[in-house]
């Protein structure tokens, strides 16, 4: 099999991954509620939802790399991510953690002064930090071709920690929120 077959398949592997990807996401949010009942489950759903999502970020940046490398030898413009992959990274970083704030707040569906939201926010401050790295680490080590099992530990380590984390403050907020 020639690499543009390859590089095919791999497209169309992704593109199915994202539909999975999709439905599982709709089956986890519509689920919030009986998740959080048991904080075990919860770290165990929300790490597990986190690791599909950042692999999910992996296999799409490996069939950008493969597709431009491989349908885009000679243009250089879709070389601009593979030379810098670190701004590429940070940038994409953040762009998700501003997508995940946003939806965070829609999900809550409770109004709460604005105080509130802010002091919600900066507590979540350090689980926002690990993923951030975690998915910063996971788009630049694709990139620049240089993706390791231990890359991958570490990625779904800092998930994990993470998902302790999240799940730890928010016990905490409906605990608070029942009194």
């Amino acid at each position: 099999m020639n690499e543009k077959a390859k590089v095919l398949i791999l497209g169309l592997s992704f593109l199915t991954c994202l539909v999975l990807a999709y439905a599982e996401n709709i089956l986890f949010f519509q689920s919030l509620g009986n998740i959080f009942a048991n904080p075990w489950t919860a770290v165990l759903v929300v790490f597990s939802h986190n690791v599909l999502a950042v692999s999910l970020i992996i296999f799409g940046m490996t069939f950008y790399v493969r597709y431009v490398l491989t349908f885009l030898p000679k243009e250089k413009f879709g070389y601009i991510v593979l030379q810098h992959p670190r701004l590429f990274a940070f940038i994409f970083t953040v762009m998700i953690l501003a997508i995940s704030i946003l939806r965070a707040n829609t999900l809550l569906r409770i109004e709460f002064l604005v105080n509130t939201i802010l002091v919600i926010l900066l507590l979540s401050i350090p689980q926002g930090v690990l993923e951030g790295y975690a998915i910063f680490l996971a788009i630049n080590k694709t990139l620049e071709k240089n993706m390791t099992k231990k890359n991958i530990v570490t990625i779904y380590s800092l998930f994990l920690l993470a998902a302790i984390l999240e799940v730890s403050f928010i016990q905490i907020l409906l605990a608070t929120l029942a009194k």
